[in-house]
């Protein structure tokens, strides 16, 4: 058992309340945050036998300017934060040419803008404290884009840069930068992809997760087998086979 802080951001479902579900079972002291209320308090009365202490934030991440104050209120209340993780997100089919460009919009800032955000917030408590561990979700798509995906790669793939970057500048600081990049783990999200082979439940999914936070790795993708191998087919597959994926 640890007696160590994480914050989660989407919290309140699929990888994210999978993720609080696995650190409350290991002990750790929470800091949640969600759109509603409501679904936090819900799984909080689910964590609160297990995790030591519980702090919910109701915070839309796209309401960029809140981020910080969030972060600081969390940080305050648990005493420090020992891990923070950017995990907000959302995914829609966009393909070119065709899509709302609402949901356009709506996937760049979530899925990059406001993870940059609270990356940005997360550095400077970090850095302030002396010390923490910056996690960022990032997803196998960031190796190419697919079709009628091609808004989510970018963001994703977007965001795997900027984590690059930030272990770079961070490199002689006592900051940690993790990135995972999950295949298909069973979540909401996942479950609108047609084809999801390779899937893995959301239980031992997000616990493979935590046991690579907590071993501190720079870049992992989840599982890693067999995601590693193909993610590198992929990224050297002919485009004419890629289309019909």
């Amino acid at each position: 058992m640890t007696t160590k802080s994480v914050l989660i951001t989407g919290a309140t479902r699929g990888l994210g309340a999978g993720l609080a579900r696995q650190f409350a079972a290991r002990g750790y002291r929470l800091a949640l945050t969600g759109r509603k209320r409501q679904d936090l308090e819900h799984l909080a009365e689910e964590l609160a036998g297990q995790a030591p202490e519980l702090v919910l934030e109701t915070l839309d991440v796209v309401d960029f300017d809140s981020i910080g104050a969030v972060v600081e209120r969390c940080a305050e209340q648990l005493n420090g934060l020992d891990i923070i993780v950017v995990n907000a997100g959302v995914g829609f089919h966009t393909p070119v040419g065709a899509c709302d460009f609402g949901l356009i919009r709506q996937t760049v800032d979530v899925n990059l803008t406001a993870a940059i955000a609270t990356a940005e917030a997360a550095v400077i408590l970090f850095r302030r404290q002396g010390r923490g561990q910056l996690v960022g979700i990032s997803s196998v798509a960031r190796v190419r884009g697919l079709s009628g995906q091609g808004v989510y790669c970018a963001t994703k793939a977007g965001f795997s840069r900027y984590l690059q970057t930030l272990r770079l500048e961070t490199r002689y600081e006592s900051i940690v930068v993790t990135e995972l990049a999950p295949g298909y783990i069973d979540s909401d999200m996942s479950r609108s992809v047609p084809n999801r082979r390779f899937t893995v439940s959301a239980q031992k999914g997000t616990g493979i997760m935590v046991d690579l936070i907590e071993r501190r790795v720079r870049f992992r993708y989840v599982p890693t087998w067999p995601w590693t191998l193909i993610a590198r087919i992929i990224a050297w597959l002919p485009d004419s086979l890629i289309a019909r994926m």
